[in-house]
């Protein structure tokens, strides 16, 4: 019962934040409210890190880990995405569109305010850390922006789940992050199999996973699970104007969770507007399925 509790209460503001429709200038005030709360979870996952006793010589762990568990993922998502391209075979009308221009400035703000946290964690007087309950309802809060911003988007509920090759890909991203979560674990003696499918859910959600895997491991792990979601992003936005020009479907399917917001221009500049509505669907069943995979596998053990 409590799995189905905890499961609940990260969903639920998703729910919530779906059947409320906002007009134009209140979605562009969630925007900014949304990035605050990424940001405030990569500040708090940072000086988490910094009560990790002999950091040091953790943060190579770290790095190592999170790079095997990347590399894992990307090549399970491509050998089983090539796959699904080869059974379903579509090219976009503009696949031969030029490069989008890709920034990475993004993900390098976001790796400096975990640096940031990590800063200041050490810095700072026990007394003058906030309370572990801030990052748990700060969390909640950014699920139900993300809501809002589902409902907001436009596109109904029934034409996401009805598009089936989104839901198809979804599944098949799913099953091949899992079999490279079976795999970190075979490599990783330390790590069970069911910590190794958990850290391997978070589908590119960087934020919310590096703070749910804290919660279930510690804050090590949480950071594994965050930079290796981290580098999928920057991962995706080099290669999907590569993978649209023969394979559109890894496109839309290598940014994980990102494929219906953060990427999401990147893949419509590729692969035209006809893709859309394949990412948003793949996106939007990647985004829901996120928490509840990573939570359910992460109470397992």
């Amino acid at each position: 019962m409590d799995n189905l509790q905890t499961v609940a209460v990260i969903l639920l503001p998703m729910f919530v934040g779906f059947c409320f429709r906002l007009p134009a200038p209140a979605l562009r005030l969630t925007d900014h409210l949304l990035n605050v709360c990424v940001y405030l979870i990569l500040l708090l996952i940072g000086m988490g890190l910094a009560q990790v006793e002999n950091l040091g010589r953790e943060l190579g762990g770290i790095a190592f880990y999170a790079l095997l568990l990347f590399a894992l993922l990307t090549g399970c998502n491509l050998a089983a995405m090539r796959w699904f391209d080869r059974r379903f075979a579509w090219q976009p009308a503009s696949a031969a569109a030029a490069p989008h221009q890709v920034s990475f400035a993004n993900g390098l703000k976001q790796l400096a305010t975990v640096l940031l946290g990590l800063v200041l964690g050490l810095l700072l007087p026990a007394a003058w850390l906030p309370h572990q309950d801030i990052g748990h309802y700060t969390l909640m809060a950014m699920i139900f922006l993300v809501g809002l911003q589902l409902r907001g988007g436009g596109i109904p509920l029934r034409q996401i789940l009805l598009n089936r090759r989104g839901l198809q890909l979804s599944v098949v991203f799913m099953l091949s992050c899992a079999a490279a979560g079976l795999l970190f674990a075979l490599c990783v003696p330390k790590v069970s199999v069911w910590q190794g499918l958990a850290l391997s859910s978070g589908y590119g959600w960087y934020s919310l996973s590096g703070m749910l895997m804290a919660q279930s491991y510690g804050a090590a792990w949480g950071s594994v699970a965050l930079l290796n979601d981290l580098l999928r992003e920057l991962f995706a936005l080099a290669v999907i104007p590569v993978l649209m020009r023969r394979t559109a479907y890894s496109a839309v399917g290598i940014g994980g969770a990102t494929s219906m917001d953060f990427a999401l221009p990147v893949i419509q500049h590729a692969g035209g507007l006809a893709v859309v509505p394949v990412a948003v669907s793949f996106g939007f069943v990647v985004n829901l399925a996120a928490p509840l995979m990573m939570v359910l596998f992460g109470s397992m053990g």
